[in-house]
């Protein structure tokens, strides 16, 4: 079975609930003339519906809008625009939408590698994915609001054409595939029935056609990058917007250049024209300006057109489009601004100098098409001599025009730019917009833009469009405090904490909220120590248990998954076990089980350990505990602190009373006749019993007279000193161990693995397995009734948290241009949702869910010495001298005291209950500093030492009480504990 591409589970925390709106700049927008509807797309990944409640399609084009019967008679409000609909359609930014098949699709393409459609008139909730890209998605283009196919391209530096009616791709187009260009992305696209236009950094614009997907032919002038494309109905005139800060006009049938329009000083990012033939059309560029262009009634001579800036907006303008009356603009801000027309057609009222040089130009009688023309109020009103704009460098108006040396003063400070020149034989003008204000603002909402991960790993600090900072708990995804308006980095010091912990997660803003990615390959990497939670209702935890991050958010994240899954599993028993009790006894079937013998099992009381499933498996002689771990009980583990991997380790309850309290070192015995024997003797026997994940601890627990034999590693044998014994049969016990967790969860422990069904690979793959085991079981024993073999872990070990239910929660697989959705939905509806995410989601994420089983991965130790502080102490140091240790990165200062005491004194005859604890009368320094008793050695070693060699730690009494030292025995008390030779030292 092919593998799988590696899959990671994202999780979105919920801001606060608001009205509708973006929370981060807009770049798409598109107008329904006829249902009075704005859609718009923007980089939070949601797409908006505006009820504009302008009456776009009875709008008559009359000077005086009372005129008309069916116009209300009293003045339009100025703030009409209201919340229709919104969904959150992708996962990473919105950079384009259009609308198609006469306004009912609504298609949008993101740089989550998705193209997707929503049919909101149909009410529909959910947008549907129609194609796909292997790199960012930046434009789409549809040949008419009628059409039933659009044209999609990305930085992949491909085109796509998508059938809307539900056939998939059409065509596939490679850019530049005889060139093999590294600057082939499209960012550009416009369409007609007949000639697909591309273009992007190349500054080529390349003609397909969308039949066939054969490239037609090619133009080149633009200097720079190619931003917006559009097409005339017949597709024989093509005009493109360019960073270059030109307007360029292309006849498709001469092959060339016709026009160069230099309006903008600035680099144009957006086009738009609703004239089949292109003579009105509408620009903006980066500085914020919007400008309309008219150049019908020309008769080709572009020279003659009038240009007119509108607006000028604070940000760049990323999309401007028209309609009727009005124009809306969307740029880097949440809120989208609309604009009164202005009228261009024959009624408008040019200034003196404008008619004085057109009528000496014999081109004022020129005539326009009164019939596509916009009249609003402002129609009697002149425009402005310094709002018109030269159309191009060749245009002879504005001319020269003598003014007041007041009259060239700045427009504003918020809207002035280096603007377009309105006279080109003196000193340049500043441009005057016609409008200083829009007529309306659709208010956006407020998003997160900058975040800060603290040090706990478990904390973020976001700061928001508003300029307000919000502590954020990652694991309850809620916020915990607002700062207000203040600078996060201001904060920051404030609520940060002295801690290191791995890194299990990464954050972004890029959709306006904070997001949390988990990998399977580091997302279980992170723990904190219970007893530093902060639990609403009390659970017992041993002593320094810890809790996985990865493992306790992903628990609850999807608790209402696992809830569904057990019910189906009830449901699947009970069918299972009516069917065993309506078959009875099977035909042909053993009365009895002759059971292999041997000597081994011979004066075991108890010689089965009960697995999950209904299996058994013998017990290992001379051992404390089961070398098969209990089925139960391996599912549902402690966090031991040696940090061993789950499937290695055996159950904590399944330890003896002697083996417990060796939780947490690691200690390797001087190479001599005593120390060997009892670590070879478990395994010495020639018969050959069932392989254990414990066997690789149980071969470590050497030293029973030291409570802390089994987490310190002395430098010269390590942490794996059972492996450098030789080739004896305590390491062919261990060979066999890495298979045993390989096929642990079909349960068998001596069929071939041949014989084991084949599941999928995917979560759906741990519920077959789990229901094959119960078919082996019944096979094995038809009378007997399934028992379940979901083992979720327990709140002892990931404590009860409750996510908001409308936490987004979001299953990605990777792809070669970054990752791409498989599943989308929230707390609430994981539970619905259970066979798509059995279906799409991982296996790890299965096998963590339902067996309560992390991925194998070896801890990560921090290597040290410890001295006493000025000789004042016994060292602890061996026969060698050599005082070297290393530990698993989480253990705390109090246990590495605890370990120091054991060596510097003798163990007490009888327990004293009053006994002063280790971390009572003892001290552990570094680098001169006392270091807090709950400190880790990771913390340790990233704030205090700062350093890349062994780090170097002193103990010293604090003289609360009188230790007794024992140098002389100490090699013959805890002869586990000394170190080997330095020259076997392995590495950390």
């Amino acid at each position: 079975m092919a593998k799988k591409a590696r899959q990671h589970i994202s999780y979105v925390l919920p801001l606060e609930n608001s009205p509708g709106g973006h929370r981060l700049g807009v770049n798409g927008l598109a107008v329904d003339r006829h249902q009075s509807i704005l859609y718009s797309g923007g980089r939070d990944g949601s797409i908006c519906a505006w009820n504009l409640n302008l009456g776009l399609k009875h709008e008559v084009l009359t000077e005086n809008p009372f005129e008309s019967p069916d116009d209300p008679p009293e003045p339009k409000p100025k703030a009409s625009t209201t919340f229709r609909a919104q969904i959150q359609a992708h996962t990473h930014w919105v950079n384009d939408i259009v609308l198609a098949q006469n306004n009912t699709a609504l298609v949008s393409a993101s740089s989550d590698l998705t193209v997707k459609v929503w049919r909101a008139l149909s009410n529909e909730s959910e947008a549907q994915t129609i194609g796909q890209h292997a790199d960012y998605i930046k434009c789409l283009a549809t040949p008419s609001l009628q059409a039933d196919w659009v044209a999609s391209g990305g930085l992949d530096r491909r085109i796509c054409l998508w059938d809307l009616n539900g056939a998939g791709k059409k065509l596939d187009i490679e850019v530049g595939d005889e060139e093999k260009s590294e600057k082939g992305s499209v960012y550009a696209l416009g369409a007609s029935r007949t000639v697909i236009a591309s273009g992007g950094p190349e500054s080529i614009v390349r003609l397909w056609d969308p039949r066939s997907g054969k490239r037609v032919t090619k133009f080149m002038g633009h200097t720079d990058n190619i931003r917006d494309i559009l097409i005339n109905e017949i597709g024989d005139t093509i005009m493109t917007a360019s960073s270059d800060q030109t307007v360029k006009v292309w006849s498709v049938t001469a092959g060339r250049c016709m026009h160069t329009l230099t309006m903008h000083n600035d680099s144009v990012w957006s086009l738009y024209s609703d004239d089949p033939e292109l003579g009105v059309f509408y620009s903006s560029d980066r500085s914020g300006l919007i400008v309309k262009t008219d150049v019908r009634g020309t008769l080709g001579e572009f020279d003659d057109g009038l240009s007119i800036a509108i607006a000028q907006e604070n940000h760049g303008v990323n999309r401007v489009i028209a309609t009727g009356d009005h124009i809306w603009t969307a740029s880097s801000s949440s809120s989208i601004n609309r604009w009164a027309n202005v009228d261009t057609g024959d009624e408008v009222i040019l200034p003196e100098a404008y008619r004085r040089h057109h009528r000496a130009s014999s081109v004022i009688s020129r005539s326009r098409n009164v019939g596509t023309s916009i009249v609003n109020d402002r129609s009697e009103k002149e425009i402005p001599v310094h709002s018109i704009l030269r159309i191009s460098n060749t245009a002879s108006f504005p001319a020269a025009i003598a003014r007041d040396a007041d009259a060239v003063t700045t427009y504003s400070t918020t809207s002035a730019r280096k603007g377009s020149e309105i006279i080109f034989d003196t000193e340049p003008g500043v441009v005057e917009p016609i409008h200083s204000l829009p007529e309306e603002t659709i208010e956006g909402q407020h998003g997160l833009v900058k975040h800060k991960l603290l040090n706990d790993r478990r904390r973020a600090l976001t700061l928001d469009t508003a300029g307000d900072v919000l502590l954020w708990d990652l694991l309850r995804c809620v916020p915990i405090q607002s700062f207000g308006k203040r600078h996060l980095e201001d904060i920051e010091p404030q609520v940060n904490t002295m801690e290191a912990v791995a890194p299990w997660c990464s954050i972004d803003t890029r959709t306006g909220r904070l997001a949390v990615v988990l990998e399977e390959s580091n997302c279980f990497d992170a723990e904190m120590y219970a007893d530093d939670l902060e639990l609403e209702e009390p659970i017992e935890f041993r002593d320094d248990q810890r809790i996985n991050y990865g493992k306790w958010v992903l628990r609850h994240l999807f608790s209402n998954l696992i809830d569904e899954i057990i019910k189906r599993d009830e449901a699947y028993r009970k069918e299972l076990n009516e069917n065993v009790k309506k078959a009875g006894q099977r035909n042909n079937a053993p009365l009895s089980i002759q059971m292999p013998t041997s000597d081994f099992m011979d004066g075991l009381g108890s010689t089965v350990t009960p697995r999950a499933n209904g299996n058994s498996v013998p017990m290992t002689p001379g051992m404390g505990i089961g070398v098969a771990t209990p089925g139960g009980l391996n599912h549902l583990p402690g966090v031991p602190e040696d940090g061993t991997p789950m499937s290695k380790r055996t159950s904590q309850t399944s330890r003896t009373s002697g083996e417990k309290p060796n939780d947490y070192f690691s200690s390797t015995p001087i190479p001599s006749d005593s120390t060997q024997k009892p670590a070879v003797t478990p395994g010495a026997t020639d018969e050959k019993p069932p392989k254990s994940p414990s066997e690789g601890d149980s071969k470590e627990t050497n030293g029973k007279d030291s409570r802390f034999g089994k987490k310190f590693s002395m430098k010269g044998m390590g942490f794996g000193g059972g492996k450098k014994l030789g080739r004896s049969a305590s390491v062919a016990t261990e060979k066999p161990v890495v298979t045993d967790d390989k096929k642990d969860d079909s349960s068998e422990t001596s069929e071939p693995v041949d014989k084991e069904k084949e599941v999928d690979d995917s979560f759906h793959g741990i519920v077959q397995r789990i229901r094959n085991e119960y078919d082996k079981a019944l096979l094995e024993n038809p009378t007997q009734e399934a028992e379940t073999g979901i083992t979720p872990s327990l709140p002892n070990e990931t404590p009860v948290l409750k996510p908001p239910p409308m936490t987004t929660v979001i299953i990605r697989e990777e792809t070669s241009g970054g990752s791409a959705d498989l599943y989308r939905g929230t707390v609430a509806t994981v539970g619905q949702d259970a066979s798509l995410i059995e279906e799409r989601g991982p296996m790890w994420l299965g096998d963590l869910l339902l067996k309560n089983r992390i991925p194998l991965k070896e801890p990560v130790k921090v290597s040290f010495i410890l001295h006493p502080w000025k000789q004042e102490l016994p060292s602890i140091a061996g026969p060698d001298g050599n005082s070297r240790l290393n530990a698993n990165r989480m253990l705390r200062v109090k246990k590495i005291l605890g370990y120091v005491a054991e060596r510097i004194e003798p163990a007490p005859e009888e327990p004293d209950p009053n006994a002063l604890k280790p971390e009572e009368y003892l001290e552990l320094y570094c680098s001169d500093q006392k270091l807090p008793i709950t400190m880790t050695l990771a913390t340790l070693r990233a704030h205090v030492w700062k350093g890349g060699a062994d780090v170097m730690l002193y103990y010293k009494a604090n003289g609360r009480k009188l230790i007794k030292s024992v140098k002389a025995p100490e090699a013959e008390v805890a002869p586990e504990a000394a170190p080997a030779p330095a020259t076997t030292a392995e590495a950390a």
